[in-house]
C-alpha cells in the first residue's frame, strides 16, 4: 500500500502492530465443568450479524477459561476458517474456537475504527487463504493483514460518522425485509380470498356461505365456501398417481429418462440438481408412470417447507421422465380445473388437511390414500376462471414488487461495503482534515502514533532472552 495513496497524516501497517493477535481454542469436551458458566465462548455462527457479540450460543466457566486464551472486552474476533471475514466486538471478558483469530487493540486505538476496517477484510483473507478444501487463515498470516491508520481523532470521528451512516442502511434494509413478509402474507391472503370465494363474491353476486368440516382434519378445522360451491374429494377432481419404487441398481448416471425424485420437486420450481436416469426400455414397461412437460407434482416426503407446500410443473421441453417413489402427479378429469386447482394446493385449507396427516416418523410422509380423500371446494368452470385471472394479476403485481425489493435490497447491501471503502480513503473526513490540519500532523499523525505504540511494544522485554514481551494495554487475561 502505497503511502502516497494515503490521505495526509494516516500510514500503512500491519495489523500485529496494532495490538495482540490471539487464535481460539476450545477446551476439552471431555471435561463437562469447562462448560455453562457465564464467559462468552465465541463460534463462527455468534458473528453472523456483526457488531457487539451481545450473548453466545456456548458459554465457559471459569476453570474453561484457564485452559484457552482468554480475550478482553473491546476484542475483535474474525473468522479465520470456513466462512471467512465475519467480525464482532466483545463486551466482556471472553474466548473463541480454533476457527477465529482475535485483535487485542492497544489502548490507544479506536476499538470501532479497527472493527469496522476488519470488516472490509473478508476480500483480502479469501485471497490470502490456503487453497484447500476448506479456507484457512493461519495467525501468521492474519497478523499481515493491511490496515490504514488514521490520527486517533480522527479514527474517533471515522467511527462515529459510520456508526450513523451504517445505522441508516440497516434500518433500510430491515424495511425491505419487512417488504419481503408483507408480500409474502399478501399472497396468502390472496389464496386464502381465492379458494374461500372471497374474491369474487362481488363477481358471482352471492353472499351466501356454507360451512363444511374437513373430515380427515386432526386440528378440527373447517371450510366455509359459498353455497353454489360443490364440496368434494380431491379424487373427485382428479387421479392421483404415485411414483414406482425403482431399485437402486435401475439408475444410471447418464440417459434420456430422467428419474423424477423428491429432491427435483420444490416450491413452484423443478429443481434438476444430481439427477439419475432410467434405461430408454422403462418407458414401456412403466407407462403408468410416464411424467411429461405440465404434468403437475407433489413431494410426499416433508411436503411443507416454510409454510409452502412443495408442488410444481414438469417443465416444458424436458424429456418424458418417470414418477419415482414419495412423490405424486395428479391428471385432472378436466384440464380447464387444473390452474384453479394449483391455487387450492397452496391454500390453507389444503395444507392443514396435509399437515394433519403426515406421519409422526423423522422423515414424514404423506400417503397418497390420504391425500385422495382430502376436501376441496369447487366453483363451476366460470368462476373458476375468473379467480384464476385475479389470481395471476395479483401475484404478477407482488412479483413486479418482489423484484424491485431484491434489487433494492442488493443495492443496500452493496452500499454498505461502498460507505466503508470511503470511510477509509479518508472520502468521509476529507472537510474535517481541511479544517484541522493541527490534528492530523506532528505529534497527532498516525505515524507518531505508530511509533509510540512501537516503541512501548519494544521496551517491554522479558527478563530472559530479550524477546518482545506482550504489553499490559493488549495482555489476554491469564495469558
Amino acid at each position: 500500500m502505497s503511502s502516497s495513496m494515503l490521505p495526509d497524516g494516516w500510514i500503512a501497517c500491519e495489523l500485529s502492530d496494532l495490538g495482540n493477535v490471539v487464535t481460539g481454542k476450545t477446551p476439552s469436551t471431555k471435561v463437562k465443568d469447562n462448560f455453562g458458566g457465564n464467559i462468552p465462548f465465541i463460534k463462527p455462527g455468534d458473528l453472523d450479524h456483526g457488531g457487539v457479540i451481545k450473548q453466545t450460543a456456548n458459554t465457559l466457566s471459569e476453570a474453561g477459561l484457564q485452559s484457552v486464551p482468554a480475550i478482553p472486552a473491546n476484542s475483535i474476533p474474525v473468522t479465520c476458517i470456513g466462512n471467512l471475514g465475519k467480525v464482532g466486538i466483545t463486551t466482556q471478558l471472553s474466548a473463541t474456537n480454533q476457527q477465529i483469530n482475535t485483535l487485542i487493540p492497544h489502548t490507544d486505538l479506536s476499538t470501532k475504527y479497527l472493527y469496522y476496517q476488519a470488516c472490509t477484510l473478508k476480500p483480502w483473507l479469501e485471497s490470502e487463504s490456503s487453497a484447500t478444501t476448506v479456507a484457512i487463515i493461519n495467525k501468521g498470516r492474519f497478523s499481515k493483514a493491511p490496515i490504514r491508520l488514521a490520527p486517533l481523532t480522527e479514527q474517533k470521528i471515522i467511527a462515529q460518522k459510520l456508526d450513523t451512516l451504517l445505522a441508516q442502511v440497516e434500518s433500510t434494509k430491515a424495511r425491505l425485509e419487512r417488504t419481503r413478509e408483507t408480500l409474502k402474507r399478501f399472497r396468502q391472503s390472496v389464496l386464502a380470498a381465492a379458494v374461500s370465494g372471497k374474491l369474487t363474491e362481488e363477481w358471482r353476486g352471492s353472499a351466501s356461505y356454507l360451512s363444511t368440516p374437513l373430515g380427515l382434519s386432526k386440528s378440527k378445522l373447517s371450510l366455509e365456501v359459498p353455497c353454489k360451491w360443490t364440496i368434494q374429494k380431491l379424487s373427485d377432481a382428479c387421479e392421483v398417481v404415485s411414483g414406482n419404487a425403482f431399485k437402486s441398481k435401475d439408475f444410471v448416471d447418464v440417459g434420456v429418462v430422467p428419474a423424477i425424485k423428491i429432491s427435483n420437486v420444490q416450491y413452484g420450481e423443478f429443481l434438476e440438481k444430481n439427477q439419475q436416469y432410467l434405461p430408454d426400455d422403462y418407458l414401456e414397461r412403466y407407462k403408468a408412470f410416464l411424467v411429461e412437460s405440465g404434468n403437475v407434482l407433489m413431494a410426499l416426503t416433508r411436503p411443507i417447507t416454510n409454510d409452502t407446500l412443495k408442488v410444481c410443473r414438469y417443465p416444458k421441453g424436458n424429456p418424458v421422465g418417470l414418477l419415482n417413489q414419495r412423490v405424486c402427479m395428479f391428471h385432472f378429469r378436466k384440464d380447464s380445473e387444473k390452474f384453479f386447482l394449483e391455487t387450492v394446493f397452496q391454500s390453507e385449507y389444503f395444507k392443514a388437511q396435509v399437515a394433519d396427516n403426515l406421519s409422526e416418523t423423522l422423515q414424514p410422509n404423506l400417503s397418497p390414500k390420504n391425500l385422495k380423500n382430502f376436501l376441496i371446494a369447487m366453483p363451476d368452470h366460470a368462476e373458476q376462471t375468473e379467480i384464476v385471472r385475479r389470481v395471476e394479476h395479483l401475484f404478477t403485481h407482488a412479483d413486479t414488487i418482489e423484484k424491485q425489493t431484491e434489487a433494492a435490497l442488493t443495492r443496500v447491501n452493496n452500499l454498505t461495503q461502498s460507505i466503508l471503502a470511503k470511510a477509509f480513503r479518508g472520502e468521509l473526513t476529507a472537510q474535517w482534515r481541511a479544517e484541522n490540519p493541527e490534528l492530523i500532523s506532528g505529534e497527532n499523525s498516525a505515524e507518531a502514533l505508530l511509533a509510540k505504540i512501537k516503541a512501548e511494544h519494544a521496551t517491554l522485554t522479558t527478563k530472559k532472552g530479550g524477546k518482545p514481551r506482550t504489553p499490559k494495554a493488549w495482555k489476554t487475561a491469564g495469558a
